[in-house]
């Protein structure tokens, strides 16, 4: 593998994506997990599916229909539950139908044969071209910047909102602004795992970062690095056993965290005896 990682120029973009990837997936990941946000986000990815199969049809990169969807989709969902006070469950599913059928709807529009969308929907890091690198590397500087430029008011906002209203600090603000790096987080990952277990990533190296440490800041930089082993790995064993890349980083990192769970409540339990 390590010989194959300076021959095959698939391989390299991979192993690139795959460290860009975790950077968001660490920070954003964190945050999502702290506020609870984890069926927003699933919301999101999927409608994502719709600006991948409009920039199928209109002859765009598709992952930039992807971000405009997904940037419009958090815009969305945010402004209708403020102005309407629906419950936000409710406006998540319509928006995770409605993209799932645009792109759906594009993809059939195409007079051509339809494009292979598996890669989308599964991820599969080995097809990740340079142009997609170039897009999580953007995308990737936007995030950390602006995070750690409202680290403050991001953490003040998770952990008690209300008491930042009453300061004065325009909540309204970040919560758009939240949504929006959540949209560019989701579209960094999608090549990586696709929209359908986009989830996984953002949650579960965030949830074993929770076993080691309980400081925000902590918490983002250990999912990063959690982040990158386990993208190397799952990447690791999709090329030595011809699987899918997606499933493959997937399932490791979902087994790390239940073998991470049973040894610490195992020590625990024994501790406490």
């Amino acid at each position: 593998m390590i010989a194959a990682l300076f021959k095959y120029t698939f391989l390299q973009h991979a192993f690139v994506s795959a460290i860009l990837a975790s950077i968001a997936c660490g920070i954003v990941g964190t945050i999502i997990v702290e506020k609870k946000l984890v069926m927003m986000s699933g919301g999101i990815a999927h409608t994502a599916f719709g600006g991948v199969g409009l920039g199928y049809f209109l002859g765009i990169e598709p992952i930039i229909g992807a971000l405009v969807f997904s940037i419009f989709s958090a815009i969305g969902i945010t402004t209708i539950k403020r102005k309407t006070h629906t419950n936000s469950d409710a406006l998540i599913g319509m928006f995770w139908s409605m993209g799932m059928a645009l792109g759906i709807l594009f993809i059939s529009f195409m007079p051509s044969y339809p494009p292979d969308m598996s890669s989308y929907l599964f991820g599969d890091i080995l097809t990740v071209s340079l142009m997609d690198i170039k897009i999580t590397l953007v995308l990737d500087l936007l995030i950390v910047f602006t995070i750690f430029s409202f680290f403050n008011l991001f953490k003040s906002y998770l952990f008690d909102a209300e008491f930042l209203s009453t300061l004065g600090v325009n909540t309204c603000f970040l919560e758009y602004l939240l949504f929006i790096i959540i949209a560019c987080t989701i579209v960094v990952l999608i090549r990586v795992v696709g929209i359908i277990l986009v989830i996984a990533l953002l949650t579960v190296p965030p949830a074993i970062a929770k076993h080691f440490s309980s400081n925000l800041r902590n918490i983002m930089i250990l999912s990063i690095f959690l982040g990158m082993f386990l993208c190397i790995v799952g990447l690791v064993i999709s090329y030595q056993f011809h699987i899918p890349s997606g499933a493959s980083i997937i399932m490791i990192t979902v087994t790390a965290y239940l073998v991470i769970t049973f040894i610490k409540v195992n020590f625990i339990n024994r501790k406490s005896k």
